[in-house]
């Protein structure tokens, strides 16, 4: 795993998240059907399954890109700074606006006013991305970075009229058409967008690997194999393929030990870590795998929150918005220093400490 010095400090952060909406009505909404009787399932056995208790839900607001271009806006204003003053861009999602040739990150740069001469950079990642992004900021010389992440999973599901997407509720041909449901019902829409300004004093670190672990993980996790020219669109036999799948076991092995190994490399490479940070926000994969890795490292509730029983897994977006609400309440402020540790699809896994130089006046 390769650590490098970060030299950024978070000048800037805008996130937003879609309308709360209770287990209890999504399941009703989604109407799953039991695998066994001829019922859907009911919120009580959605909510066994996933351990949560709602998660933001919004199709109508996230179907519109300009929820996200209007976050780069309010974070490049946060940081102090003008749209012409970005010099980098990153862009972190596993569910683009339109898929081929990184539409979206030409569309959100133009919207919000960056200038043409910035370079996009688009990582298709899920949860684990925003620590790749952190390590592609890591190797740039810029001076101010937007970094971009965001999941829109309710268009995802939801059709022209509101109804569900079928390829959720009954699947004989995905790989992990048995609990296909699990994905849309888990994962939660969420948009994020932060400016990293250049610092010489403020000198933080970044860690990531692409490595599978030992016995190696063989899954990447979440599947999405529809769409591109192994399974291309527009052949009925291809439309099953084009959803999302967890791989349970797999997920739950690669969390927890690829959690531990970040946290050990993290304590290696800053033995006073945990005495020197404000807060460490950690992926939000799901409230038991969040809860037994704080257990088995010895992190209190104070110093790593957790949203997910209550929001569902924001995906790449869910640690910032932890920093965001953090910030909004005062329980982060300026001159803290925070950590990020996250695992995701691919696999991959990493972290960052950087410093926050953002002051919301309080």
């Amino acid at each position: 795993m390769s650590i490098r010095e970060l030299p950024y400090a978070l000048a800037g952060l805008a996130t937003r998240i879609g309308d709360v909406v209770s287990i209890d009505d999504w399941a009703k909404w989604a109407a799953i059907p039991h695998r066994k009787e001829p019922r859907a399932l009911e919120g009580a056995e959605v909510r066994r399954v996933l351990q949560i208790e709602g998660k933001s839900w919004q199709p109508e607001l996230f179907r519109d890109p300009t929820v996200v271009s209007d976050l780069m806006v309010q974070a490049i204003e946060r940081a102090g700074l003008e749209a012409k003053d970005i010099d980098a861009a990153i862009f972190v999602t596993c569910t683009p606006y339109e898929l081929m040739l990184d539409q979206d990150p030409f569309r959100l740069l133009t919207a919000a006013g960056v200038p043409d001469d910035v370079v996009p950079w688009m990582h298709m990642a899920g949860c684990g991305g925003l620590a790749r992004a952190a390590a592609t900021a890591a190797r740039l010389q810029a001076e101010n970075v937007l970094l971009v992440a965001y999941t829109a999973v309710s268009p995802l599901m939801t059709g022209p009229n509101g109804e569900p997407n079928p390829i959720y509720q009954r699947n004989e041909t995905h790989p992990d058409r048995a609990i296909l449901w699990a994905s849309p019902g888990l994962f939660s829409d969420a948009a994020a967008a932060a400016v990293l300004r250049r610092s010489r004093r403020d000198v933080g670190l970044s860690l990531y690997s692409r490595e599978r672990l030992d016995p190696p993980v063989e899954s990447p996790l979440v599947r999405f194999p529809g769409g591109g020219a192994l399974h291309p669109p527009g052949f009925a036999e291809h439309t099953p393929l084009s959803a999302f799948g967890l791989v349970g076991e797999d997920v739950r092995r690669f969390y927890t030990a690829g959690m531990i190994d970040n946290h050990r490399r993290l304590l290696e490479a800053r033995p006073d870590l945990l005495r020197t940070i404000r807060r460490l926000y950690t992926h939000q994969a799901g409230p038991h795998l969040v809860k037994a890795f704080a257990d088995e490292v010895g992190l209190p509730p104070e110093l790593a929150p957790s949203n997910v029983r209550q929001l569902g897994n924001l995906v790449s977006p869910c640690t910032l918005v932890m920093l965001d609400d953090d910030l909004n309440a005062g329980r982060v402020e300026a001159g803290d220093e925070i950590c990020v540790s996250v695992v995701g699809a691919g696999p991959e896994r990493g972290a960052f400490v950087l410093r926050v130089t953002e002051d919301r006046g309080r």
